[in-house]
């Protein structure tokens, strides 16, 4: 008889054994969202610390609207880049307001180009050098290398998509009077390999980790989307390897 009470006690309702697994399932989750909101609030937020990176900055380009340059320099903003043109005829119509801001508020410069498979290379060099100026207290220009040239309206083959941008950069080279930096995509140099072939700097991109190119990098993009206190968009955050 004992052990039929005994054996009786420990048993609990189904009803019962359900009510306390979802109670388990539900502060699991719970957990699981105040990690992931704290995750996300953190990144939001995050830049690589100075004593890593001294030299740190922002790129701008036309959806970032009007910029307040002596706020971005006021939160920790060294230099800026400012994307200046694109493929053959796009232009940044903020450029020359964008480069004399950021200089007005005692920051450094440079000048972006994105840069298309699909153009030629020499039509994209003069788009650029009218767009930026033939100036020594210029950062040296840097190339976006994002996109590969399967849409082309024209086959390109791999081979000519490395030769023409090899006379693109010499060409901007030729302007600048400083080596190119390549701001380069995972996708660009898994199909043309650039990042080992072609002896520039590089500029990476990777959200508080940076992607490993098989060599150093010089920039590294390290939060795309920084919340700030200089204004209501968020800011392509960038840092310079010492």
């Amino acid at each position: 008889m004992a052990r039929n009470i005994n054996r009786g006690r420990s048993r609990r309702p189904a009803g019962a054994r359900r009510s306390r697994l979802w109670r388990w399932l539900a502060a699991l989750a719970l957990i699981a969202m105040v990690g992931a909101a704290w995750s996300w609030w953190t990144m939001r937020h995050w830049t690589p610390p100075r004593q890593t990176y001294g030299v740190q900055g922002v790129e701008i380009g036309q959806a970032d609207g009007d910029v307040d340059w002596t706020a971005i320099k006021a939160i920790g903003a060294d230099f800026a880049y400012v994307d200046a043109s694109a493929s053959a005829f796009a232009r940044d119509p903020n450029v020359v307001k964008n480069l004399d801001g950021a200089r007005a508020a005692g920051l450094q410069v440079g000048a972006v180009h994105r840069y298309d498979p699909c153009q030629p290379a020499d039509k994209q060099a003069a788009n650029f050098v009218t767009v930026v100026p033939r100036d020594p207290r210029m950062l040296p220009p840097a190339v976006a290398l994002d996109d590969v040239a399967d849409h082309c309206p024209v086959k390109v083959s791999d081979a000519a998509v490395v030769s023409e941008l090899m006379t693109f950069i010499n060409q901007i080279e030729t302007h600048t009077g400083k080596p190119a930096i390549l701001k380069i995509s995972s996708a660009f140099d898994a199909r043309y390999h650039i990042a080992r072939s072609l002896d520039r700097n590089l500029w990476v991109e990777g959200d508080r980790f940076p992607p490993d190119v098989g060599r150093p990098w010089a920039m590294w993009t390290a939060n795309h989307a920084l919340d700030n206190n200089a204004g209501d968009a968020p800011l392509r955050w960038v840092v310079v390897q010492q």
